[in-house]
Order: C-alpha cells, then sequence, then structure tokens
C-alpha cells in the first residue's frame, strides 16, 4: 500500500507536505543529500524535465545548484542555493535563490519505529510570491506526491541493501 502525500497551505505564506517513508531517517536523509541519489526521484516523470548537473554540498553553509533541460526550452533551467541548517538524520534548511521572492524550505525527518515522517515546509517571502507560485506550478509541493513515489521506490532499493 503507497503512503498518502499531504499537501495544504497553512498560512498566507507556508505549504507543508507530509509523507511517511517506509524505511529509517538515515536512509531518508541520504536521499536528499547524496547527489548520485537526488537525480534519481527529485523530477516527476510527467514534468518532462531532467537532470543535467546535480551538485549538492549539503552541510550549514553549503551551496546546492541544480541544473535541468526540458524539450520545449533551448535553454537549461537553474535552481541554486544555500543550506542553513543542515542537522544530519534529521533536518535541512535551504535557500531557493534563482528569484528574488525565493522561499526556504524546510526539511525534517522524524523516525517512527522503521518508518520516517517527513514533513516539508515552503516558507515564501509575502503572500504574493506564494499565491504566483501556486499558479505557475514553481512551488515544490505541485509534483511531490509523484515525486514522492519515485523517493519510495529508491528507498526500497536502499533499505534493502
Amino acid at each position: 500500500m503507497k503512503n498518502p502525500t499531504t499537501v495544504e497551505r497553512k498560512s498566507e505564506r507556508e505549504m507543508v507536505v507530509t509523507r511517511t517513508f517506509n524505511g529509517p531517517a538515515r536512509a531518508v536523509f541520504e536521499a536528499w543529500t547524496k547527489p548520485e541519489l537526488i537525480q534519481r526521484w527529485w523530477t516527476p516523470k510527467s514534468f518532462g524535465i531532467s537532470f543535467v548537473s546535480c551538485e549538492a554540498d549539503v552541510r550549514t553553509g553549503g551551496t546546492y545548484r541544480f541544473v535541468f533541460s526540458h524539450p520545449n526550452f533551448e535553454q537549461p533551467m537553474a535552481f541554486h542555493g544555500r543550506y542553513l541548517e543542515v542537522t544530519p538524520n534529521a533536518r535541512i534548511v535551504w535557500t531557493n535563490e534563482e528569484s528574488a521572492d525565493g522561499n526556504v524550505t524546510t526539511v525534517t525527518f522524524e523516525e517512527k519505529g522503521d518508518k520516517t515522517l517527513l514533513t516539508m515546509v515552503e516558507l515564501y517571502p509575502s503572500k504574493k510570491a506564494l499565491d504566483d507560485a501556486i499558479e505557475s506550478g514553481s512551488t515544490g509541493t505541485s509534483g511531490a506526491s509523484e515525486q514522492f513515489e519515485l523517493l519510495d521506490e529508491l528507498l526500497a532499493t536502499l533499505v534493502q541493501q
């Protein structure tokens, strides 16, 4: 049985996504922090995008840069930011700096037996910034269910190792 993904607007500036994953926090955290694993689940297949490059120095003060291609666009799309806080197997906080009204994303990993409850909070600088992100489909929550199904598939292989 698949674990459901919930997406909820919690305030004028906040979107929250939650999902329980089958596997320990260590494995879920690893999937969020190793570039070779991120590339296996981050992009929902229905979006038609693929990684060109994936750089992630996941530590407090580190940076990331994800570059994607899409058949409808001549130029690749780059997303980048900084890791504000990284607590192994528990929490990652990063900035999204591709625009002036970028959000701050916080992901927590809460181990519950042999499962992990993941909570992702996207905090935008204003109500308008979140409204615009929702309207354009650019908020990270827009493909969360499909994205997290891919993460489930990856975790099934990691947990068995």
